[in-house]
This record gives C-alpha cells, structure tokens and sequence, in this order.
C-alpha cells in the first residue's frame, strides 16, 4: 500500500485561548509555517503541538520566534515525548546567537553612554573598597610581621625600578631636550633664551618627570601585574592559595604594592635628573649656554617647593598603578580573552587616574600657592 501523502502544517482553534498543530513543521514547508502562524488569533495562550507528525529544528525556531513576539513562554506549549528532546537542545543554544547589528541611533548612542558610565562607577567602588581591603590587611601585616612577603617585594621592586630605569631616564632625557627646544624658539624672540633653565627645571621638578615616569609604568608595570595575576587566576593557582588557607592579598597584591610605593618615587628622581640634564645639553650645543652659566642660574633660581611637589605626587600614583594593576587581575574569569581584556583595562584606567589626578594636583597647589 502506498504511503499517506505528507500533511503540511495546519493550525486549529479548539478554544478562543487555545491553539491545536497538525501536520509537518519542517524546513520544507517554511513558507507555510509562517502563513499558519501568521493566521493565529491574539487570543491564543495556549498551543498544543502534540498531534505534529514531523517537527525539525526550522519548525521549533518558529514557534520560538512566534511565542516572542506573543510574549508567551516555552511552557505555554505542549509536544510530543518525541520532539521533547528536540526542543530542549534548540532551547539550550538559543541564546548562542550572533548579536544582531550595532545600532547607531541616538537612544542607542545614550543607552550606550549610561552602560559605560555604570560600568565607570562599579569600577570606582571596586577599586575603592580594593583600597580599604588592602589597608586594612597591610596594617595585620605590620602587627604581624611573619606574614610579610620580603622576597616578594625585593623581587618586584627589581622588575618595577631597576629593570625600568634605561628607558625612564631615556625618554626623560629626550623630552627635557624637546622642551628646551621648544621653550628656545619661543623665548628667542624676546632676547630672554636664558629663561630656558627656569622652564625646564620648574616643568621637570613639578609635572613632567613624575607624570611620564607614572604614565610609564602605568603601561609597563600595571599591564605586567594583571597579567600575571590574570595567567594565575585562570589556572586556577589563586583558589589553590585560598585551599591552602593563604589570603591571595598578602601573597600577591602586598608586595607588589610596597614595591611600586618604594620604586617610583627613585625613579621620579632618576627622571629629574634626566630631563635637566637634557635641558643642559640643549643649553650647551643648541643655545650657546655654557654648562657653568646654566648650571648657576638653576641653583639661582630652582626652589625646593618644586621638588617636595613632585615627589609628593609619585606614591599616590604608585598605589593607584599597583591596585588597578592587581585588582583587574583577580578580577579575571579564567579564559585568555578575559585575561586580555582585563590587561587593557588596567592600563586605561591606570593612565586616565594618573592624569586626573595630576590635574587636582596642580589646581590645588596653585590655589595654595605653593
């Protein structure tokens, strides 16, 4: 005997809240699944798919895609013991897919604007409770001394001062000759190139040297702490520490941020003397200043209040580099894009802190006058 002939999808309200399937709800007859589901009345809340003779993952999609727009859950149909299993794959993986084009609206632009302002503010609690957590256990750690990282810290403090003085000293050099430069061609026209020493040693002393030693090592030296904290975390070695009845900050995040305390302001002096002493080259082959004449007037007219105010600055950003540092780097969820995306974060963060901060900095002495 021949087969029966396959029935297409049909659709049949047996009540005004409830809709019975028939048929085959397969990719085959994809045109007719949507004219069917185009075709049920708004009163429908309950389908019962029992009766379809053939469902594929086309025919489930549908009625996925149809009970969102009716704003109807998946509890709302009935299937077949057969087609059960089916249904609750597709469910499981529903979510997996692509996200849709990027909207470039202007409620799609605010929407945006509000996510990253929320994201900025989560982040600044973070890092401000990060702050209070790691005060409160330095201070157990100097009540109980056994618990201090010496290794540790003499180890960072060579990866994060020592290994970085060439290129501190290098670019420090380079940029007290640019603002030589820059400052000569300036003063020339008013006979007053002597100003030259003035400009260098007061910007070095003041902003320059601690500002591009922080930034430095905001891109070197926090990059380098979350990613190494990152690489553990998705290793899992930290929830091995916490096993072992260790606290992750003495062992991680402690000596790491004594360190950089320590280590940036030195640097911040390396970098002074650097960039004067690009200035004083400058001075000598660039604008006909003779070393001892450019070495008086700077002992004439450099004040010490400029060098108290740039190393004043140098360990307040030696903790924001280190806790953003590490504190992005626990905050890792153990994949190596996480890893990635939490290392960038950092040296944005770190950077854009340092420079606000540099600012408040500069507006508050000038109001104090100092």
């Amino acid at each position: 005997m021949a087969a029966p002939a396959p029935q297409p999808p049909q659709t049949h309200v047996d009540e005004p809240a409830r809709l019975r399937l028939s048929g085959q709800w397969t990719l085959e007859h994809a045109t007719a699944i949507g004219a069917r589901l185009g075709e049920v009345p708004a009163t429908v809340e309950r389908i019962d798919a029992r009766e379809v003779d053939r469902l594929d993952s086309l025919g489930v999609l549908q009625l996925m895609r149809f009970a969102h727009k009716r704003g109807l859950a998946l509890d709302a149909f009935e299937f077949d013991e057969e087609h059960r299993a089916l249904v609750s794959a597709i469910d499981d993986v529903a979510d997996d897919r692509p996200r849709g084009k990027r909207e470039y609206g202007i409620a799609a632009a605010l929407g945006r604007l509000g996510d990253a302002v929320t994201d900025n503010y989560r982040e600044i609690i973070a890092l401000v409770g990060f702050f209070g957590e790691v005060l409160v256990k330095l201070g157990r750690t100097l009540r109980e001394p056994s618990r201090f990282r010496l290794t540790a810290t003499v180890f960072h403090m060579e990866q994060v001062g020592l290994d970085a003085v060439p290129l501190v000293a290098l670019l420090c050099y380079l940029v007290g000759a640019v603002v030589a430069f820059l400052g000569a061609s300036i003063l020339e026209e008013f006979g007053a190139t002597i100003y030259v020493v003035e400009l260098v040693s007061i910007a070095f002393l003041r902003e320059f040297a601690v500002l591009l030693t922080a930034i430095i090592l905001a891109g070197r030296t926090a990059s380098a702490f979350t990613a190494q904290i990152g690489a553990m975390v998705s290793r899992e070695e930290v929830d091995a520490v916490r096993t072992l009845g260790m606290d992750p900050v003495d062992l991680l995040v402690i000596p790491r941020v004594l360190a950089l305390l320590v280590m940036l302001p030195l640097l911040t002096f390396i970098a002074m003397i650097a960039g004067l002493l690009g200035g004083l080259t400058v001075g000598a082959y660039g604008l006909d200043i003779a070393p001892p004449q450019y070495l008086a007037r700077m002992q004439d007219t450099m004040e010490v209040k400029h060098f108290i105010v740039g190393l004043v600055k140098a360990p307040v950003f030696a903790l924001v580099i280190s806790l953003i540092g590490c504190l992005e780097g626990l905050q890792v969820e153990g994949t190596a894009q996480s890893v990635g995306e939490r290392t960038t974060s950092s040296v944005v963060q770190a950077i854009s802190l340092v420079i606000i901060l540099d600012a408040f900095f500069a507006i508050w002495f000038m109001q104090v006058g100092f």
